[in-house]
């Protein structure tokens, strides 16, 4: 009898870490579906199209997209916007997000989310997480992903070359913007879709370990193992 390969364990070793929100650290599923399913509905839309590509990508794009000819885009994504600030019930964090964040130093972690500022502050407050200093969001950049505008503008407020940082992102628009950026990137959860070469998939933190180092220049980096 052969016995199993070994399961082969990834490292990667950087300098900063930035995370999307989102289904990367925060599990707000049942909102973003309810919210969308309201708008679907108001217009005879198709829902199952509307989900597979506004995940990881700005309300107002989605909005822009799919609203009918003639439609107030902007009140229409306000109006999506305010429901979503209502409800936070069922707000969870990915599993093993908290223990992962609790060991990682607070200057070397960013936040870039597509959601609005207000947004993110009650999302990642039901879900028991601080929401980074040095955070992206959608207030912050002119171009949402999958355009890597965000990522490269965290990279910069870390003060962290594009190539000494790790991005994990769990939606296909948002892997493309941390490609797209030069940073390495890794995947999170079911939702990623085809990934990229040189990306990586993880189901969620459980699996994670970090370790903290400095080289002999005296530079701190981060050892992600998974």
């Amino acid at each position: 009898m052969i016995p199993p390969s070994p399961r082969r364990t990834t490292t990667l070793t950087a300098r900063a870490v930035l995370f999307d929100m989102d289904g990367t650290l925060v599990d707000s599923t049942s909102i973003v579906e309810q919210v969308w399913t309201t708008f679907a509905g108001r217009y005879g839309l198709d829902i199952g199209e509307i989900l597979r590509s506004s995940h990881g990508v700005q309300a107002m794009d989605t909005v822009r997209r799919f609203a009918p000819a003639g439609a107030d885009v902007h009140a229409l994504a306000a109006e999506l916007g305010r429901m979503e600030l209502a409800e936070t019930r069922g707000i969870v964090p990915v599993p093993g997000a908290l223990a992962l964040l609790a060991v990682l130093p607070a200057d070397a972690v960013a936040l870039v989310t597509s959601a609005s500022r207000d947004l993110a502050e009650v999302r990642m407050a039901a879900a028991g997480i601080e929401v980074p200093a040095a955070s992206v969001t959608s207030e912050d950049v002119t171009r949402g992903k999958p355009h890597p505008e965000g990522y490269l503008r965290a990279a910069a407020l870390l003060g962290v070359d594009p190539a000494d940082a790790v991005v994990f992102e769990d939606a296909p628009a948002g892997i493309a913007a941390g490609v797209a950026a030069g940073i390495r990137t890794v995947a999170v959860g079911p939702n990623a879709g085809e990934l990229p070469d040189g990306v990586f998939h993880i189901p969620d933190y459980s699996g994670v370990s970090v370790s903290t180092q400095l080289t002999r220049a005296g530079l701190r980096t981060l050892a992600f193992s998974f």
